[in-house]
């Protein structure tokens, strides 16, 4: 008897936690497709503007097409390998790869290329264990499965904001591609 009553509670935790790793594993999947579109459509935004409308800004307080660009690249990098990952936060004031100081066009778009492609990379690597954990977020407490929300959010917002300096330049932005 208490054979079975072990054999049952195995087979009883065994369907219960196998449907909650494989949501999981499905949030890392469905994330990854969605910022690989994510990436499609910014770069397809970045080269679509010209190298010389670059340093547009809206207003002289706001960031230019290239620092917005710029920025979404140091982003990304904070918030995978920082937050999510392991590695030590770069210093904005310090940092040279994602400012945009004698960077053509051509420089700044392999650039963001290889933050996705690092990002990639790392949530890969993921462990969904950690989904939980907390962290401070600006003084916020955020959880991990937070964290990836804020950073589709984050690439979103200045991506919007570059295409609305597109139309302000005269541009049509590309078609908006759905499942961002």
């Amino acid at each position: 008897m208490k054979h079975i009553l072990i054999l049952a509670t195995i087979i009883l935790c065994t369907s219960v936690s196998s449907p909650l790793c494989a949501q999981e594993d499905n949030f890392i999947k469905d994330y990854l497709e969605r910022l690989e579109n994510s990436r499609k459509y910014l770069i397809l935004v970045a080269e679509m503007m010209p190298e010389d409308k670059y340093n547009f800004k809206a207003s002289p307080e706001s960031l230019s097409f290239a620092e917005n660009l710029m920025h979404i690249g140091y982003a990304i990098d904070w918030h995978s390998q920082s937050l999510l990952g392991d590695r030590e936060s770069r210093n904005w004031n310090t940092d040279t790869i994602f400012k945009v100081a004698n960077k053509s066009k051509e420089d700044m778009i392999s650039t963001i290329n290889k933050t996705f492609d690092e990002t990639v990379k790392s949530i890969e690597k993921f462990d969904t264990n950690t989904f939980n954990d907390k962290l401070d977020y600006f003084g916020l407490v955020r959880t991990k499965r937070q964290i990836f929300m804020l950073l589709a959010d984050h690439i979103t917002h200045h991506r919007g904001q570059m295409l609305v300096y597109m139309r302000l330049n005269g541009l049509i932005p590309p078609r908006y591609v759905l499942f961002q």
